[in-house]
This record gives structure tokens, sequence and C-alpha cells, in this order.
């Protein structure tokens, strides 16, 4: 039976439990998943301009590394536009084979 809350000495414990029980449960079910929402997308922002930094220093790193590899045996200019031919015929592979294999290949019906 309950009884009147000014008499009863549990009252205010009670209260402030539900209280932050149905907060903590609000803040549960609508703050946590913005939040882990947010800090994904912070994290893909940062690897993807890490990962893109990587890729952009990698070329450059390849690219100088070819022309000291190509200056042994060539003049140091033509060593230069070598490095830049091979690194453009590379690239230029990779985009073939990657736009041959845009499109799946379509059955052949008979």
């Amino acid at each position: 039976m309950p009884g009147n809350p000014l008499t009863n000495p549990d009252w205010a414990p009670n209260i402030a439990n539900t209280i932050e029980r149905v907060v903590g449960g609000v803040r549960d079910k609508t703050t946590k998943p913005v939040l882990l929402l947010y800090r994904g997308l912070v994290y893909g922002v940062i690897a993807a301009f890490g990962g893109l930094t990587a890729l952009v220093l990698g070329v450059i790193l390849l690219t100088r590394g070819l022309q000291a590899v190509l200056d042994w045996p060539f003049a140091h200019q033509t060593s230069v536009w070598l490095s830049y031919l091979l690194v453009g015929a590379l690239f230029s592979a990779a985009g073939l084979v990657l736009m041959v294999k845009r499109h799946p290949k379509k059955p052949v019906s008979g």
C-alpha cells in the first residue's frame, strides 16, 4: 500500500533512482549512438586523409627511387623523364585494368 511520500523516509532516494534510470535509458538510446556515429566519421576522415597522404608520398618515393636507380645507367635528365614514363605507364596499366573490370560480364544467352 503506497504511503504518504512525506512520511516515507525512502521517497527521495527512490525518486532520484527513478529519474537517474529514466535519464540513463534515454541517453543510452539517443546520445550514445550519435556519439559512436560521430567518432566513426571523425576517425574515418582522419584515416582517409592519412591514406591519401601516404599514397601521394608513395608515388613521390616511387618516382624518386626510379630516378635514383636509373641514374646509374643513364644521364640525370634521361632518368627523370624515363621515371615519369614508367610511373605513367604503371598508372595507365592500372587504369586500363580497372576500366575493363568496371562492368560485369554479361552471360551469353542462346
